[in-house]
């Protein structure tokens, strides 16, 4: 294997090739629930499964793959919770756009990546937006996680005075997603691998002691890979480029929050790992392109933005330490091809009718079996709030408006719109104008001219 460990340094590097792929075992059994997840999150958008699931494998093989090739760090990615939230229930069914011109976005977002890869670009928004706002769109996009999965679970419903309410807590739905999710916290307490994925496999074994999913569709479906046809090729484009100003936002956010989770998931990973130099991060221009190349891809075959997933610190702490590691989560992620009937199982819909008020009923889908994993997610992305500096107010009530708007708004655009609109007029109202930075005060002044737009009819 003298070949593998000139490729990837593996001696240099103290590691060995056993010691790689145990490591990338390790991550993929960490991340795999997003095989689950990603296509339950997305047919909410009115995707078809089968299609995001193939979609979702082949993009998480294909970053994981290049950025163990391209830049020899033992970091996997995919489809990033968060990105597939805000495709689907902000992007589509707040917004009003369709998931083909959403997809479009998508890829329009990955071509910007490439193309400014090259520039250094997206390091510069990075270092050019303060620190209190890139913490508080982490904590508000979680908070919007924990909430479509407290209502997936049936913890929360409807309200008809106060908008949520709690839900019905003796429904088959609370059970289910309340012992997963037991499970999930037991078990990552405890430091055990895997633990979102061994979740999941208990609120599916407990859904179908109550019934709520069968495993029919192990019998009836085809473990053969499902077409990709659905979603491959179908972003629309020119439907896209008639929003005008709101295009603009659109991929701006996608754009965004990719750049944001890349790059903390990089450094995070990268420091616990000991690659970084001076507190710099070698290659990280080359990981950042891998995973623009994976989001263009992800928009062509059908699912939302790429990322880095910070579910790869379970590989370093396996051991991995170069690329061969991320090549072996990227591979594992291409047998997920083949379990289509298992997610047909895992995304078992409950159909439920809330009643608000007598003659006032709101139908709604449950994900039981799922939904402990967004709660789980939502809660490890709320823990950059400590870094907000809540003692001064001109960074702590934008970060504050930035985390409620997207929480209670469902919408991760406004919360960013308002989270940067008001950074600037408070930082001007306190005559601290050297501390805007010139994209800071762009990005503002684009969300505010989108506001008068749309106040103006």
């Amino acid at each position: 294997m003298g070949w593998l460990d000139k490729l990837f340094g593996l001696r240099e590097s103290g590691t060995t090739v056993r010691q790689e792929v145990l490591a990338g075992l390790t991550t993929f059994l960490t991340m795999s629930y997003i095989i689950f997840v990603n296509p339950a999150i997305l047919s909410a958008a009115g995707m078809d499964k089968g299609a995001v699931m193939v979609a979702t494998c082949l993009c998480a093989a294909a970053v994981s793959i290049l950025i163990g090739l391209l830049a020899n760090y033992p970091i996997a990615g995919a489809p990033g919770m968060g990105h597939n939230a805000f495709f689907a229930y902000t992007v589509c069914l707040m917004m009003g756009y369709t998931w083909q011109q959403a997809l479009a976005a998508v890829f329009i977002s990955g071509v910007l990546f490439i193309l400014l890869s090259a520039v250094r670009f997206r390091e510069a928004i990075v270092d050019a937006i303060p620190e209190s706002l890139k913490h508080s769109i982490a904590v508000g996009i979680g908070l919007l996680i924990t909430l479509i999965g407290l209502e997936w679970g049936g913890f929360i419903q409807a309200g008809l005075g106060t908008l949520v309410q709690i839900g019905d807590l003796s429904s088959p739905s609370v059970l289910v997603a309340s012992v997963g999710f037991i499970v999930m916290a037991i078990l990552t307490v405890r430091g055990v691998r895997g633990a979102i994925l061994l979740g999941l496999i208990t609120s599916l074994i407990v859904a179908l002691l109550v019934g709520l999913t069968s495993m029919e569709p192990l019998r009836a479906q085809s473990w053969l890979p499902p077409s990709v046809e659905p979603t491959l090729l179908k972003l629309d484009l020119k439907g896209l480029l008639g929003h005008g100003v709101e295009l603009i936002t659109i991929v701006f956010i996608f754009f965004l929050t990719a750049v944001f989770d890349t790059v903390g998931t990089l450094i995070g990973v990268s420091a616990q790992a000991g690659l970084l130099r001076d507190g710099k991060l070698p290659r990280a221009g080359r990981a950042l392109l891998s995973d623009a190349i994976a989001t263009t891809l992800g928009g062509l075959l059908g699912t939302s933005t790429i990322t880095a997933y910070i579910e790869s610190a379970a590989g370093v702490s396996a051991g991995g330490r170069t690329g061969l590691t991320a090549i072996v989560t990227g591979l594992l992620m291409l047998a997920g091809l083949f379990l289509y009937p298992l997610v047909a199982v895992m995304t078992a819909e409950t159909s439920v009718t809330w009643t608000l008020a007598p003659g006032v009923e709101f139908p709604f889908k449950q994900y039981p079996i799922i939904a402990p994993a967004l709660i789980l997610v939502g809660a490890f992305m709320l823990t950059g709030v400590r870094h907000i500096r809540w003692d001064d107010l001109t960074e702590a009530l934008p970060a504050f408006l930035t985390i409620a708007m997207m929480a209670f708004t469902v919408n991760i655009t406004e919360g960013i719109a308002v989270g940067f609109i008001s950074y600037v007029v408070l930082k001007l109202v306190a005559g601290r104008l050297r501390e805007i930075h010139w994209m800071v005060a762009i990005f503002a002044l684009v969300f505010l001219v989108r506001y008068m737009i749309e106040a103006m009819g």
